[in-house]
């Protein structure tokens, strides 16, 4: 028993003189330690023991150290493209203090091309937001200040933005290695206050990422909830209840201005605002349409016929999901005409000495939102039936009164047409969207007394409708026959069967 203790005690003695060697921070220190097989073996423990207790407040401090070392990043707004150089902030989705981990939402921006959502590359605290809310945040200014976890060294980079647009086409997430469910806190707040399960929604975006508009989407569908209104309406063909000696059926209630404007124009005193967001990119892109010599055109056209047609297929539409307004009829029209006119959908370069002739119909539908004047692009009309115009242009409509219409959705349009008579107007001079050439206004439904082939009063469905055309290039009989062909279709839809591919 004494050979096995004195062997265990040597054994134990040398693991620790190896460990020594081993964690000793100079060479020097290591070559002494082979006197200390010479020393007697009290000795050798006390200096063992006292070295070992150094190791041990080492460690710690080390540790300490270790735990105290956090990298501050100052997250700047990286260059959103298309030239912009400054955003509007328009909402904090963190504050100061918060935990946020990669990808978590850090705030919207706005530009004067579309909203933004900016979210994170890094996991840590937020240390210092460098805005508030309506302040305008310069690209390649710091944003916030984030405290980062990790001991390394961490690199300065920029922010990452996240457009509508980018979610469906170029967004990962690196949840997806674990298959969890892919969506921003402000989605999965949405969520959570309608009661609804991620795990039941199907996203649309990349490899499967959840967007608001999905979860609007699957509230509607599960609870028959009524989606925010879009402003192409339908136009009700019964007598609605009278609200107005001279309102005609067909008229749409006028929507009230918002409380706060109200409240702010009652507020007894001027006040003044800087430019900003989609009110900064209309003074621009009027300033630049005013150099553009406008042809105007004004046509009348009865879609009685088309009325009825669109009674018939309604029930249809449905049941694919869709609402099924005339923008579709009216946006394939102008499409098939385009083929015959294709000047119409063209472009002048600035210097005008070349004309571009675009082979897709990117046609662009004005809408009234939230965030003011819109106008998405419903792209390649010319390869789409009317049911595939009427799903992209629903889509489109949800995404506008979300707020959540991206850059790829605005760009891009090689003709435009403007609804003025959802809102109620009956007629309207439409000013060119620079670079295209030609835009349509479309006024309200009105029933009026018409003759018939026979003389007889018979009542009509009639429209007006009210061209602008760029005269550098299109001259007036070109624009009228244009839209002669456009109110033929209309007129006789069953007619446009014949040219649809």
């Amino acid at each position: 028993m004494a050979t096995m203790a004195r062997g265990s005690s040597v054994v134990y003695r040398r693991l620790l003189i190896h460990q020594y060697r081993r964690r000793c921070s100079s060479a020097q220190e290591a070559r002494s330690l082979a006197t200390l097989r010479l020393l007697p073996t009290p000795t050798l423990d006390r200096k063992l023991q006292v070295c070992s207790r150094s190791f041990q407040m080492l460690g710690r401090t080390l540790h300490g150290s270790a735990a105290c070392h956090r990298a501050v990043v100052q997250f700047k707004l990286s260059d959103i493209g298309e030239g912009i150089t400054e955003v509007t902030v328009k909402e904090w989705y963190v504050k100061e203090g918060d935990r946020v981990s990669q990808f978590d939402s850090i705030c919207e921006v706005q530009s004067d091309k579309a909203s933004v959502t900016i979210t994170s590359r890094y996991d840590g605290v937020v240390t210092k937001l460098y805005y508030d809310t309506d302040d305008i945040a310069l690209v390649g200014k710091p944003l916030v200040d984030i405290e980062t976890e990790s001991t390394s060294d961490v690199i300065q980079e920029e922010d990452v933005v996240e457009t509508p647009a980018m979610a469906r086409e170029e967004h990962t997430h690196q949840e997806i290695k674990g298959l969890k469910t892919q969506a921003t806190p402000a989605v999965r707040r949405l969520a959570m206050e309608n009661n609804i399960k991620l795990s039941e929604v199907v996203g649309s975006g990349k490899d499967g990422r959840i967007l608001k508009e999905d979860i609007l989407n699957f509230l509607a569908k599960q609870t028959g909830a009524i989606l925010p209104p879009s402003p192409f309406g339908e136009i009700r063909t019964s007598s609605p209840a009278p609200t107005g000696p001279h309102r005609s059926p067909l008229s749409p209630v006028p929507k009230p201005p918002p409380l706060a404007a109200s409240l702010r124009d009652l507020a007894g005193k001027d006040v003044t605002e800087p430019l900003k967001g989609f009110q900064k990119a209309m003074v621009k892109s009027m300033m630049a349409a005013l150099s553009i010599p406008h042809l105007g055109l004004c046509e009348q056209v009865d879609l009685s016929r088309l009325v009825a047609l669109r009674a018939e297929l309604k029930t249809e539409a449905r049941g694919h999901g869709l609402k099924l307004s005339y923008m579709p009829f009216f946006i394939k029209a102008a499409s098939l005409c385009l083929t015959r006119f294709p000047i119409l959908n063209a472009s002048l370069d600035e210097s005008c000495q070349n004309i571009t002739y675009k082979a897709s119909h990117n046609i662009g539908v004005a809408m009234d939102t939230s965030l003011g004047l819109l106008v998405p692009t419903v792209k390649n009309v010319q390869l789409l039936s009317i049911l595939e115009v009427a799903q992209e242009l629903n889509r489109l409509q949800e995404l506008g009164a979300a707020g959540q219409l991206g850059t790829a959705d605005l760009s891009g349009g090689t003709f435009s047409l403007s609804n003025i008579g959802s809102i109620g107007g009956t007629y309207a001079k439409p000013v060119i969207l620079p670079p295209e050439v030609a835009i349509g206004a479309l006024g309200k439904i009105q029933v009026l007394p018409r003759f018939d082939v026979s003389g007889h009063v018979t009542r009509a469905h009639i429209m007006n409708v009210s061209w602008s055309a760029d005269h550098r290039i299109i001259d007036g009989a070109t624009m009228c026959r244009f839209s002669n062909m456009w109110r033929d279709f209309l007129q006789n839809p069953a007619s446009m069967l014949l040219h649809l591919k």
